[in-house]
């Protein structure tokens, strides 16, 4: 299944190069947001057999010769909505004076993106995917000249929604508490005392996550040039999903720190090409498209590295071209067709 979604992707990139991005970025982006939106809607009354329970969600549309997860290609229509509207509205956000002027400006992409978290937090039970796309709405919104006032006041609004879909489910309660676990030892030296006592968990045994531990354990191992490739031990039984959410603990283990260096390295490149992209773009929805398809890759990496050292809860999201998962790649390199057809236009463009 991977090798032919991987295959497919290669051919998606490869035709895109003849396809004019004028008309073929706008068609394909409106027509992921419409038909994902709606498909993850009819989602939550399709039987079972169709959308299957798989660790208390249902992300995956299951329609025997094909199984694949709405959301990935929803974030793409995400994206092109976001650089379609800001085209038209960033010239007012940026000439905006006064808080509640810019606030009004803007208050239509969090209704946006509340719908969003209404489809994927609880529809779908996915709160990762909400983060990235969070981090996604944030960023493009300060290329289209977001003021830090009302930057700071997005973050503490983001801030306060996970906290409460966190709360709003013991799954991820207890999720946040394993990562906490992990944390107060440093965390609470640098608050007060009178606070410390308060949040402070005593028994930190109780909530220890194994799977971070085993993680540790993998990169530990690993040491720096890595115990070669297949030699991994912590994959067999004790590091689940390492194909798909520990990934990279699972290089790690095998390829050494060295190894994880050159991925980052190889992945950085690429964010930095698709920014390059962005700014040499002379068409605004273009150039918002490809900054906001780079920062959602981007997004989706750092919170899984950062998740599998407990620098930050931990949350199922794939890494982009590295993790399992057959509807993530074709995703991904359905979102890089599109960058490509818009390097095209850019090159055209240098000619005349």
């Amino acid at each position: 299944v991977q090798a032919f979604a991987g295959f497919l992707g290669i051919i998606l990139m490869h035709q895109s190069v003849k396809l004019d991005p004028n008309i073929w970025v706008q068609r394909i982006g409106f027509f992921l947001l419409i038909s994902m939106s709606l498909l993850m809607v009819l989602m939550a009354f399709l039987p079972n057999s169709i959308v299957p329970v798989i660790n208390g969600a249902r992300r995956w549309v299951n329609l025997g010769f094909i199984k694949f997860s709405p959301v990935e290609f929803y974030k793409i229509g995400f994206v092109f909505f976001l650089s379609w509207s800001l085209t038209r509205k960033a010239s007012r956000i940026h000439d905006s004076d006064y808080f509640i002027q810019e606030l009004k400006i803007i208050i239509p992409y969090l209704l946006f993106f509340m719908v969003s978290v209404f489809l994927i937090a609880f529809v779908q039970n996915d709160l990762g995917q909400v983060l990235v796309l969070a981090s996604t709405l944030i960023v493009m919104l300060i290329l289209a000249g977001l003021s830090f006032r009302v930057f700071i006041f997005l973050v503490f609004g983001v801030l306060i929604t996970g906290f409460t879909l966190i709360a709003s489910a013991e799954h991820r309660v207890q999720r946040f508490l394993q990562w906490w676990s992990g944390q107060q030892d440093w965390l609470l030296m640098i608050i007060p005392d009178i606070i410390a006592e308060e949040i402070r968990i005593e028994d930190v045994v109780a909530v220890k996550s194994y799977q971070l531990e085993q993680a540790a354990r993998a990169i530990y191992n690993g040491g720096f040039f890595g115990e070669g490739f297949g030699n991994g031990v912590l994959k067999l039984g004790y590091l689940s999903d390492v194909h798909t959410d520990f990934i990279l603990a699972g290089i790690a283990e095998e390829q050494g720190v060295f190894g994880l260096m050159i991925i980052v390295l190889v992945f950085a490149f690429l964010i930095l090409k698709i920014f390059k992209v962005a700014n040499r773009s002379e068409n605004t929805i273009f150039h918002f498209f490809a900054a906001g398809i780079a920062t959602l890759m981007t997004a989706q990496f750092l919170m899984n590295s950062l998740g599998i050292v407990g620098i930050i809860p931990l949350k199922g999201i794939a890494v982009p071209l590295i993790s399992y998962g057959g509807t993530s790649l074709l995703a991904t390199c359905l979102a890089l067709s599109l960058i490509i057809m818009i390097s095209k236009n850019i090159k055209e463009e240098d000619k005349t």
